[in-house]
């Protein structure tokens, strides 16, 4: 069949060295870009462009190459509870089989009647002798990282009242007052601010009047 993989991209590997002997086995390492969007969108990920690290091994099987490996990478997002800056190392392990177009489950090649197209909506094929790696990448980031990033376990978060970030200033609180104290404080000193207005008022006037009988 033609393919339209690129054994240019990064993310496509070739098969051919391999061969199809059932038991043959190869490792390859290779370092390579993110891609755009690689992480949890809007959590934590690893930014375009940052090397991610790939360490693989292809075992040739009956059905196709069984591909196991683990990728390596910085992802970067924010604390969810003080937002802070959080960079978190990603060690993300999978295993994918990539399955020969021409044969079945079994190894065998296939019968045109009896081809199960919604099984082949699941599997993942090599496509003349290469295959792509990238949305097998793209789930294991996925599950490695964390869906809560924190910048440290035991980070408290932010004061609910203020902002502050309570793992900065330990002992931080601030007096809880009653809001129904609140309120009869508030009448309190309004009585008091119209009292003192009366006796600045009636001083005054004492003074207006003294002067009168002088």
């Amino acid at each position: 069949m033609n393919t339209h993989l690129d054994h240019r991209n990064p993310f496509v590997f070739d098969t051919h060295e391999l061969g199809r002997r059932p038991g043959a086995m190869q490792r390859l390492s290779r370092t390579i870009d993110a891609p755009k969007e690689f992480g949890l969108l809007g959590v934590i990920e690893v930014p375009e462009g940052a090397p991610v690290e790939l360490d693989l091994r292809l075992e040739s099987v009956m059905e196709g190459v069984l591909v196991t490996g683990t990728a390596r990478a910085s992802a970067k997002g924010e604390c969810v509870r003080c937002l802070e800056p959080v960079v978190q190392e990603v060690d993300a392990d999978f295993q994918e089989m990539f399955s020969y177009p021409d044969a079945d489950d079994r190894g065998r090649p296939k019968d045109d009647a009896g081809d199960d197209a919604e099984d082949d909506e699941d599997r993942l094929f090599l496509e003349d002798g290469l295959f792509d790696l990238e949305p097998v990448l793209r789930d294991a980031v996925v599950l490695a990282l964390p869906m809560q990033p924190v910048c440290q376990e035991d980070c408290e978060g932010l004061c609910s009242e203020c902002g502050v970030r309570l793992s900065d200033e330990p002992g931080h609180h601030h007096d809880a007052v009653d809001i129904r104290w609140a309120a009869l404080q508030g009448l309190a000193e309004s009585i008091q601010d119209g009292e003192k207005d009366e006796m600045s008022g009636a001083e005054a006037q004492a003074g207006v009047d003294e002067k009168q009988e002088k």
